[in-house]
């Protein structure tokens, strides 16, 4: 069995996400999906052109040689030794369909394979800040962001993650300098209230994450996290931007455990911080940090040093349904987040089986492979190249 051919395409935007994606072809018929997940932000073109560019490698591979096929991407693409997103995102998307192909010539789903079990998986729901599926509602006030909480509550999750200062109080986006420490009286002021409104409205059993998207930097987020200590938060996720120093200096100041990593790729970036213990949960991306093939691995080194994983997810439905899978097999994995772009009907149109949490938690897909593939509405929609 042999790759015959590769179609690789960017969709168009939707909700905040432009979904970039390739289908692999193989000799027999089969075929398998994957995501390069920079969907969010600004980075899909990238992505797409780091596929177009990479895909030729992938030509004549055997599909089920999925560690051969990493390190020729890996080793004879230049830029990967040491690289970026755009890379990484392009040679994760590759994995996972190579992933998804061995699953269904198997007949099994991706998560035996890896020697996993099929168990509920706990999740939590994330970016509260906009509200929660029909509860639209970008939150100002304290009472807003309690409402949003309780919407999320009433589909059953234990755990919430909310951004308490991406939105300003006259609705508008927070302005970034103001983020900067050491920060004022009032902006502290604002974030406690918000927190306290949330830990009050939910109550005392309900873990609650606080999520700063790296808007912050180290002295900002130890003076946050410092205020907010005593109202009982799980983790503090991207306090600041990643590096082992700025990283130590968190831990240090926070005095809670630190979640970081979804802008971080590959166990070679991963060691440091694995090293000297300054992130307590990790945080890589299957859809930009190496595929499954390199984030089973990451997650194994975490291991070795008692940090929890909690895969970053947001993407569609097919970045999902790969977390899940790996997750099935991690004896460290913490939690799984569902992103409010996750539940967007059109974002759900995307693949022809996306996964819902019940009750707060997932179970991983039965089907055999990734057990969700792009759907034809996918499949015919914006930008497409192939690679034959």
């Amino acid at each position: 069995m042999q790759v015959q051919k590769i179609d690789l395409f960017r969709l168009d935007c939707a909700d905040t996400l432009c979904p970039v994606g390739c289908r692999v072809y193989t000799d027999t018929g089969l075929f398998g999906d994957g995501e390069a997940a920079l969907g969010y932000g600004r980075g899909s073109f990238a992505a797409l052109g780091a596929l177009r560019d990479l895909a030729p490698l992938v030509l004549k591979a055997s599909p089920l040689a999925h560690e051969q096929v990493w390190e020729r991407l890996y080793r004879h693409s230049f830029w990967a030794q040491n690289g970026g997103p755009a890379v990484f995102a392009a040679i994760s998307a590759i994995d996972m369909a190579l992933w998804d192909i061995r699953g269904k010539y198997f007949g099994v789903p991706v998560w035996q394979l890896l020697g996993g079990v099929k168990r509920p998986l706990r999740a939590y729901a994330s970016q509260l800040q906009t509200g929660w599926k029909s509860h639209r509602q970008s939150a100002r006030t304290p009472q807003q962001y309690a409402e949003n909480a309780l919407a999320a509550l009433e589909d059953g999750y234990t755990a919430l993650k909310i951004d308490f200062l991406e939105i300003a109080p006259d609705g508008g986006l927070f302005d970034r300098r103001a983020l900067h420490g050491p920060l004022s009286r009032s902006v502290v002021r604002l974030f406690y209230d918000r927190v306290a409104a949330v830990r009050r409205a939910v109550g005392e059993k309900i873990d609650l994450i606080i999520e700063n998207h790296g808007n912050t930097d180290t002295p900002a987020a130890v003076q946050l996290a410092q205020a907010v200590r005593e109202l009982g938060i799980w983790f503090l996720e991207e306090g600041n931007t990643p590096t082992p120093q700025l990283l130590r200096q968190l831990h240090a100041g926070a005095g809670l455990p630190i979640a970081h990593g979804e802008r971080i790729y590959t166990r070679w970036q991963y060691a440091p911080y694995l090293a000297d213990g300054s992130i307590q949960i990790i945080q890589p991306d299957i859809g930009t940090a190496g595929g499954i093939t390199e984030v089973k691995k990451i997650c194994d080194m975490a291991a070795t040093s008692d940090v929890a994983v909690q895969l970053h997810v947001c993407g569609t439905g097919l970045s999902t349904a790969a977390a899940l899978q790996l997750e099935a097999a991690l004896p460290n994995f913490l939690v799984h987040e569902h992103h409010i772009l996750q539940e967007r009907p059109q974002n759900r149109a995307l693949t022809l089986h996306p996964a819902s949490p019940v009750q707060g938690a997932f179970l991983p897909p039965d089907r055999p492979g990734l057990g969700d593939s792009w759907s034809p509405l996918a499949m015919a929609d914006g930008l497409h190249y192939t690679v034959q």
